[in-house]
């Protein structure tokens, strides 16, 4: 298994307070991904983030050796759509309540 923790970057700093009505659809459809990945097995925990400079959103990925996290977060609809990217941080390893 591999392990990652994936911060998701908006475009701006304000992006949560003043999406369009195409980024408030995309972010559903973020949040909709997300949950998919989450049932499945491939993330332990995701969610938004506030920070003063601006929020953005973390998620813990635990996947298959054979798999690619950059190919997972690319097939995010929000960055699909252009709207922001994501960081990715190895992690050595995950231990999670349950």
């Amino acid at each position: 298994m591999k392990y990652y923790l994936c911060k998701f970057i908006p475009p701006r700093a304000d992006f949560l307070t003043t999406m369009s009505a195409d980024e408030r659809d995309w972010m559903r459809q973020h949040g909709a991904y997300l949950n998919d990945l989450l049932d499945k097995g491939m993330i332990v925990a995701h969610g938004p983030v506030i920070d003063e400079t601006g929020g953005y959103g973390v998620s813990l990925f635990q996947i298959g050796d054979d798999q690619d996290i950059s190919a997972l977060t690319s097939e995010d609809p929000i960055v699909k759509n252009g709207v922001g990217h994501y960081l990715h941080y190895t992690m050595l390893g995950l231990k999670a309540r349950g």
